[in-house]
């Protein structure tokens, strides 16, 4: 068999299914500073999509029940970068004040040594969010070691 060459592809928008549509949007806009970009409460077919700048990053969709399930295939988690690690502990200082659930305490590193690392949290449906930066983590701690920390939160 032959392989084709891929395009250069890049991520688009991630879809998550929530419970609450409501929560779930006040979350990502007020945790997050994500913007409305549309929307539908129409019956039973509730979305919206959500993005910064006018771009698209995150779609949900109302059409689930309970919480995110860590026991089965699917997202591990979704991670966000941004430029600097100052920035990843101003959105830690806000979900802090809105007592968002976190896997560890503070900035961690990706791995022992890593200059690259951030926070790790979840949503209001348990699903695992990561914000980190590049650079700027070197000296925190790695709570998994040599293993990389966003793979075992």
């Amino acid at each position: 068999m032959t392989a084709v060459a891929a395009p250069q592809l890049a991520t688009g928008h991630i879809g998550l299914n929530v419970a609450d549509l409501n929560r779930s949007v006040e979350f990502y806009r007020s945790a997050l500073g994500f913007e409305p970009l549309g929307a539908s409460a129409d019956g039973d077919k509730k979305w919206a999509f959500l993005g910064v700048d006018g771009k698209l990053l995150v779609t949900l969709w109302e059409q689930s029940a309970g919480t995110f399930s860590t026991e089965t295939p699917g997202l591990h988690h979704l991670s966000f970068q941004v430029d600097t690690i100052e920035q990843v502990r101003a959105i830690e200082a806000v979900l802090r004040a809105q007592s968002v659930p976190f896997a560890y305490d503070g900035v961690v590193a990706h791995g022992e040594g890593a200059a690259s690392g951030g926070i790790f949290f979840t949503d209001p449906d348990g699903i695992r969010l990561e914000i980190y930066a590049p650079t700027g983590a070197e000296g925190a701690s790695a709570p998994s070691g040599g293993a990389p920390t966003c793979g075992f939160f």
